[in-house]
């Protein structure tokens, strides 16, 4: 048996003698290999990204997040992934959520070494089913070197998901999404923006193209996503050769219903460019949480006026209430003008996260730029809003390759 055809297992439990007894139950059948183990909801999260397991053995019971949420999430980030939950109440109620989450299967805890053993193997035939159905189409594929090669499955390489956000309007998120899009694409790398605001989205306006498809013909088809689906909504910017799903040319008053499907489009993108940035409208929308939840890097946007200062704070309390872990937060002061009183070091202090990325008012050449719809990255690189563009992007580049789980 070859390494890839084994079944890749994280075990995730808060306590080391539950942990331990997993990883000697499943030691003894050699098509199983546990490559990892995780102590939170947290780290399980952090771990399924980095490792991309077949099956993860999950605990019901942990202290910063349970199982069943976990398990929600993970399968909102890498859909593939085959969850067997662990309890010691075996409630049918319990049983019923971890199903509704997407748990492939329940065990009363602690299990029997056959249960467990067997169940893996179920979870695991349908995660190599499931990766299959990703992997097949891009075999000659379109990405040309891996983001994160892992010996978990090296045949995969799950693009970066960049969510520009700011709870204030008009302090300049699609213009840093366009720029911070083409700072991002290189010769190795497919970038995609996709513009998340349905009601008065500027993606296509600030780069000076007319889609015949939007974003809206893929919200009905989320269930029978394939290559050729995605590429159809797809226009192709001739001078950055970005790949821009924009927004509807009719608004749409109603975006609530739509989180799950950008949830859907978000994940199957990833097995095809290797960053989606995403930008999105400043109202919490069903559409927009969902955005934020799949995340890897949140640019969240700030300028020096106290109004979008105080519904930064806001989001950031609302950030820490619902588990968005500001590690994931990248806090960018736009329009910076040194004749302001209002410091950025005085900002991040405030809210207590430092802002990394200045991005100075350069207001006439900015303007320019967007109204011939040429990103400025690309026009000036020596421009001081340029030079920030690249900093955010070394700053991405950086946090992308940190390790945050503990191996096993």
């Amino acid at each position: 048996m070859t390494a890839q055809d084994k079944i890749t297992v994280i075990v995730v439990d808060d306590i080391e003698e539950s942990r331990e007894m997993i990883l000697r139950m499943l030691q003894f059948e050699p098509s199983i290999q546990v490559v990892c183990t995780a102590r939170t909801g947290l780290e399980a999260i952090e771990a399924a990204q980095k490792f991309m397991p077949d099956v993860m053995v999950m605990d019901i019971n942990m202290p910063d997040m349970d199982g069943i949420s976990a398990t929600e999430a993970i399968r909102k980030k890498v859909s593939f992934v085959q969850v067997v939950i662990l309890s010691v109440q075996n409630d049918p109620n319990y049983m019923r959520r971890a199903m509704l989450a997407g748990a492939r299967d329940f065990l009363s805890k602690p299990p029997l070494i056959d249960d467990l053993t067997q169940a893996v193997k179920r979870a695991g035939e349908m995660a190599h089913e499931e990766k299959n159905k990703f992997v097949a189409p891009f075999q000659a594929g379109p990405l040309t070197t891996p983001l994160q090669p892992s010996a978990a499955a090296p045949q995969m390489a799950l693009g970066k998901i960049i969510v520009v956000y700011s709870p204030k309007g008009g302090v300049g998120c699609t213009t840093i999404t366009v720029n911070l899009a083409s700072a991002l694409k290189t010769p190795d790398n497919k970038v995609a923006v996709v513009d998340a605001n349905l009601l008065f989205g500027d993606v296509a306006v600030a780069l000076n193209e007319h889609a015949k498809n939007t974003f809206l013909e893929l919200l009905d088809h989320t269930e029978e996503l394939d290559p050729e689906i995605i590429e159809d909504v797809m226009v192709v910017h001739k001078a950055s050769d970005l790949h821009l799903m924009t927004s509807p040319k009719m608004p749409v008053m109603n975006e609530s219903g739509h989180g799950e499907a950008i949830s859907r489009i978000l994940t199957y993108m990833q097995q095809m460019y290797h960053y989606i940035v995403v930008d999105t409208t400043p109202y919490l929308t069903d559409m927009v949480q969902s955005c934020l939840d799949l995340a890897d890097f949140i640019v969240l946007v700030t300028t020096q006026d106290i109004p979008s200062i105080k519904n930064t704070n806001q989001f950031l309390s609302l950030a820490d209430a619902s588990g968005i872990g500001r590690d994931r937060i990248l806090f960018v002061m736009n329009r910076y003008d040194r004749r302001v009183a209002i410091t950025p070091e005085r900002v991040g202090e405030t809210l207590k996260q430092p802002i990394l990325v200045i991005i100075p008012f350069e207001d006439r050449i900015i303007s320019n730029s967007v109204n011939r719809g040429i990103p400025f990255v690309t026009e000036n690189k020596n421009l001081l809003s340029s030079k920030a563009i690249h900093s955010l992007v070394e700053i991405i580049h950086e946090r992308a390759k940190g390790d945050h789980p503990n191996p096993a």
